[in-house]
């Protein structure tokens, strides 16, 4: 097994329920691989061309840009509005919704007020385009896009079932969906 650490970049979009797999299982790999996970937000209507997700890409963006070290408040709220599309059936394209998964993240009311007018500026709207620009130069035609960078050279892998390849190419070992869980049974 490798000891250096890699870069492995995630292109999502939190109306895909293929990224939310992939994305809570590179959140579980992220010490088990030694990795530097990088969350990349991204509009999967600029791949696909159909979305309801660009209001909350943008403010998942604005998240992203304020946050000063690492990933950990981007994670938390991806994490809420995957929860509720997908675990609890609610509209994650108002801005109330950003709302209620920014606070159960941990930000305050005025952190919230304040990246909600910054998701409508046209800074965040062209780092959002730029972000999903990227995946399209890696030639993204669907999310989760994953990038391993291994000897200053990208690796994509396309789909939240590719895990035991990926582990392959950066020379770790898959241990199934739920590292933290291994334990033999006879």
């Amino acid at each position: 097994m490798s000891s250096s650490r890699k870069v492995i970049e995630l292109f999502y979009d939190v109306v895909s329920p293929y990224s939310w797999l992939g994305f809570e299982v590179l959140c579980r790999y992220r010490s088990v691989w030694n990795i530097d996970l990088k969350l990349r937000p991204a509009f999967l209507g600029g791949v696909m061309n159909e979305s309801g997700s660009l209001a909350a890409m943008r403010f998942l963006t604005a998240v992203s840009e304020k946050e000063s070290s690492g990933d950990a408040l981007v994670e938390n709220v991806s994490r809420e509005l995957w929860t509720r599309i997908w675990s609890t059936d609610q509209d994650i394209t108002q801005p109330a919704s950003f709302s209620e998964a920014g606070l159960k993240a941990g930000l305050s009311a005025s952190e919230l007020e304040e990246l909600l007018k910054l998701a409508k500026s046209q800074p965040i709207k062209d780092k959002l385009k730029q972000t999903t620009q990227e995946a399209l130069n890696y030639k993204a035609f669907g999310f989760p896009l994953i990038v391993c960078h291994v000897d200053r050279k990208p690796e994509v892998f396309f789909g939240s079932d590719r895990f035991e390849l990926m582990a392959h190419c950066i020379g770790e070992k898959w241990l199934g969906p739920q590292p933290e869980k291994l334990s033999s049974r006879m």
